[in-house]
């Protein structure tokens, strides 16, 4: 490694959203079809709930990460939201333990949302339940290894890099 780079992820590129958001597609397609099979109010009903409850993340937890504060512009540039406006005030410092509960349940009110439907289906349950697993790993193995955002609850960098 060039001794001027750093193992830490100060920036993300367009691929890395691109790949993020194609990763988190399959949970999110496995309970769509799970859910249009029963009904089409349910699907828009849970598309709509997944849109404003990744709004409350972004709100919550997306608000004190160095990739909202650091990058000059109007819109942010991660891995998860790739041109999204800056709608909040950036915070400095660790999450609240209000921010930090709000942002664990509204993930697990995400993850649990279309359990009903995906247990009427089991194939789509396995590849869902998978799908998360592998989403969950992949976060832990490639980003928060490398992360910025220090404060995070899930940042695992080495003290050493840090």
């Amino acid at each position: 490694m060039n001794p001027t780079e750093t193992p830490l992820k100060i920036r993300h590129r367009l691929l890395d959203f691109l790949y993020w958001n194609l990763v988190v597609s399959v949970p999110f397609i496995a309970a769509c079809i799970a859910i249009v099979e029963t009904s089409i109010a349910w699907l828009i009903i849970y598309i709509i709930a997944c849109i404003s409850l990744v709004m409350v993340i972004y709100r919550f937890y997306c608000i004190h990460c160095p990739h909202y504060h650091h990058q000059s512009g109007k819109t942010l540039k991660c891995m998860f939201f790739w041109g999204m406006p800056k709608f909040f005030k950036p915070v400095s410092g660790p999450l609240s333990p209000l921010e930090k509960t709000v942002s664990v349940i509204t993930l697990l009110v995400i993850i649990m949302l279309p359990i009903y439907w995906l247990l009427l289906q089991p194939g789509l349950l396995v590849i869902y339940l998978l799908s998360i697993g592998v989403l969950g790993v992949t976060l832990r193995r490639y980003e928060c290894k490398r992360c910025v955002y220090f404060q995070c609850p899930s940042n695992c960098v080495p003290e050493e890099l840090k």
